[in-house]
């Protein structure tokens, strides 16, 4: 799947991430979910190419957003 960072940021955006500022790599994004009691957060590189696949599976991952690439067509989905 060929997401570039931008787009990525776009879509957190929409399903409620919120950008915690710019660092080194790129932008922080955070999200609060009911059921945990830390925030969920991730870097994503502020990049118009493509995202390298293991840089997107890192950030779709568990221990970031925790979105899947279910997840991320579902959000691409609603974007359309």
């Amino acid at each position: 799947m060929n997401i570039s960072g931008r787009e990525l940021m776009r879509l957190l955006e929409r399903d409620g991430w919120i950008s915690g500022g710019r660092r080194t790599h790129g932008i922080f994004y955070y999200k609060r979910f009911p059921r945990e009691s830390m925030p969920r957060s991730t870097v994503i590189p502020d990049k118009s190419s493509p995202l390298p696949r293991t840089t997107l599976g890192a950030i779709l991952s568990l221990k970031q957003t925790g979105l899947g690439s279910a997840g991320l067509r579902s959000l691409m989905d609603r974007k359309q």
